[in-house]
């Protein structure tokens, strides 16, 4: 007897806790916050659209709902990674 397919690989990344301040993701093992002050893009995001994100290689994150994507070393050292743009301009 054939096993059943396996089911669909999960992504690497996890939304766990959203606050006034930012929200944290699990990135494999590693826990990193995203303040909002920082990413200002997450600042008016439902908590669906934030915790609808997707690991499209090791070091980079998308959230397609939102057109953000962010590089991970963004998150871990933002002084590294000015903001170039802000929001409506």
């Amino acid at each position: 007897m054939k096993s059943a397919a396996l089911g669909r690989n999960t992504s690497g990344v996890e939304v766990t806790n959203v606050s006034p301040h930012g929200f944290w993701l699990l990135l494999r093992s590693e826990e990193l916050f995203v303040p909002f002050s920082e990413f200002p893009w997450f600042r008016d995001a439902s908590i669906g659209e934030i915790s609808h994100v997707e690991l499209l290689s090791a070091e980079h994150l998308f959230w397609p709902e939102l057109d953000v994507d962010l590089a991970v070393e963004s998150i871990r050292d933002p002084s590294r990674f000015p903001l170039v743009s802000k929001p409506g301009t």
